[in-house]
């Protein structure tokens, strides 16, 4: 097991947040191979510190969602396969946020779903976060109950320059990655983007401190993180969508409206994906990811819905996407916790 070759600090000022996916000069460029540790704020800016901090009166649109970068990587052309390698993913603040709002959420009236009812109170919900002991505390905002979650660190939102010169928000999924919102986008996950500029221009931000499914009503347990990443380079082959691998899975994403669009992109991606591992005539792999295959949602509240795909890897034998990449970035980030 080898260490990272090279190791790149960035922490951004407010000032240097960017807020959209395409049309931002790079912050840094850097090697394939290197090992970046990085700061993210909250969707919220970090304005949002008590359940008095309403959203709509401290944030103001469209600056929500900040992320860190662009980060270019060198060599990186259109049709590569850009790589990230979660190594860890901390909260950097003892508290997490979440909140409702009046026209946003899966289970209210939204300004692309009209109702006659009124809007959805805005309510914000403050979590403390226990890192050494792994627990995130809930706490009713109308009575007493409270209850202890596990922590599980992910980024919402990890993406890169969308193609032909589109400038999308932060906040938005589609195939460059963006706000796609799944719970699989933790530590110990290889995520892989289709490279559509030079350089690629990777961002991520939007920590989590957990999030279950479908994200419902809008909001995670919003946090500021210290995250640690690898990026590398696979030249050619990149993929129409985002995809990820684990230990234990290979993960297809699709986003769109309405969701059984999403959800039909994500298993596309990933039938066509198991028939290019395994050799399969596309119909066989069809039929393999009908009965093995997974499809939690990511996000059913953004400005488009998310779906993610998972197949066993263990179906896949020996065979390894990208030849073993996702192996080799787990035993060098291994190599990185033990050294530093």
């Amino acid at each position: 097991m080898t260490l990272p070759e090279e190791i790149v600090r960035l922490s951004p000022s407010p000032e240097d947040w960017a807020y959209t996916f395409g049309g931002r000069a790079p912050l840094t460029t850097v090697r394939p191979g290197t090992l970046l540790e990085l700061t993210t704020e909250d969707c919220f800016g970090g304005k949002v510190r008590g359940t008095g901090d309403l959203p709509s009166r401290v944030c103001v649109f469209p600056y929500l969602n900040p992320v860190t970068g662009p980060i270019a990587v060198a060599g990186a052309e259109p049709g590569d396969v850009l790589a990230v390698h979660f190594v860890e993913i901390t909260p950097a603040r003892d508290h997490g946020i979440s909140s409702t709002f009046p026209h946003f959420g899966a289970l209210t009236a939204t300004h692309r779903t009209a109702m006659l009812h009124p809007p959805l109170e805005e309510r914000v919900w403050i979590y403390d976060l226990d890192v050494a002991a792994g627990l995130c505390h809930f706490r009713a905002r109308t009575s007493d109950f409270t209850v202890a979650l596990p922590l599980d660190p992910m980024h919402g939102t990890v993406g890169v320059a969308p193609a032909g010169g589109e400038v999308l928000a932060s906040i938005t999924p589609g195939a460059h990655g963006g706000n796609l919102d799944t719970p699989e986008m933790r530590a110990g996950v290889t995520a892989y983007f289709g490279v559509n500029v030079e350089g690629g221009l990777l961002a991520l931000g939007d920590g989590h401190a957990r999030q279950g499914e479908g994200e419902v009503c809008g909001t995670a347990v919003e946090a500021a993180m210290r995250t640690t990443v690898i990026v590398d380079l696979v030249k050619g082959g990149g993929p129409a969508w985002p995809r990820l691998e684990s230990d234990h899975h290979l993960i297809s994403t699709g986003s769109a409206r309405p969701l059984e669009d999403a959800f039909r992109i994500s298993q596309h991606d990933l039938v066509t994906w198991t028939a290019d591992l395994l050799g399969l005539d596309q119909l066989d792999a069809y039929q393999l990811v009908s009965q093995a295959g997974l499809a939690p949602a990511a996000n059913v509240c953004d400005t488009d819905y998310t779906m993610v795909a998972k197949l066993p890897k263990s179906l896949l034998g020996r065979t390894r996407p990208y030849d073993g990449l996702h192996d080799r970035l787990r035993a060098t980030a291994a190599a990185y916790l033990r050294h530093r």
